[in-house]
């Protein structure tokens, strides 16, 4: 099922809504915007991660490739009077990046599909302030199991994260927090696997 197909529901899983929530939490606590920051949302979907920042930074912008996610997205701005939110169609990777600078960078189970790890590392120095911050919310590495019921996916088994410490060194980042913040549980014939997420910020050298 498509990510234009699951926008619909996707605000109703409560282990969706929870893993936002708490990822929210732990970024909040660590760069404390104070209202004073501008936030940009990497695969926003929905908007679930900035809506429990929404009270933290002075704007969000929220970008994604679904269609779908944008348009449920979208009305929930417009329901919820949102007006310092500002909703993108936008591929981060292939179209004209955004003039604008941001304080802070972040993106929550979107980095496992982007192939192309260090390019999309490059897009997110090109958008940050110096001194910004960069946070990378996703599944430590894994077997391959986690993506068992989608047979085309071609994305990336979790990541090593002292590899990935790596690759934000090498694009201008300071690695200054680096946690398992939370674990997805799956139950498949009895047997309950843990896919542990990391969430790990980097700052952008001045």
């Amino acid at each position: 099922m498509s990510f234009d197909q699951q926008a619909q529901d996707w605000d109703k899983d409560p282990k969706k809504v929870e893993r936002a929530e708490i990822i929210a939490r732990e970024i909040n606590d660590f760069i404390q915007p104070n209202h004073k920051l501008d936030g940009f949302e990497f695969g926003c979907g929905t908007g679930l991660l900035s809506y429990y920042l929404k009270d933290h930074f002075k704007t969000i912008t929220l970008a994604d490739t679904s269609k779908g996610m944008i348009a449920v997205l979208e009305e929930k701005i417009k329901k919820e009077e949102l007006h310092h939110f500002n909703a993108l169609l936008l591929d981060l990777l292939t179209d004209r990046v955004p003039q604008k600078k941001y304080d802070v960078v972040y993106t929550l189970m979107t980095m496992h599909h982007i192939l192309d790890t260090e390019k999309i590392l490059q897009k997110f120095s090109d958008i940050i302030k110096p001194g910004g911050y960069l946070c990378l919310a996703d599944l430590d590495k894994e077997d391959g199991s986690f993506h068992s019921q989608m047979p085309d996916f071609n994305g990336h088994f979790g990541f090593n994260r002292a590899e990935l410490s790596k690759l934000l060194k090498q694009n201008g980042f300071q690695v200054e927090y680096n946690e398992i913040c939370y674990e997805i549980v799956r139950i498949k014939e009895d047997v309950k696997k843990s896919y542990p997420l990391f969430l790990m910020i980097g700052k952008k050298m001045e």
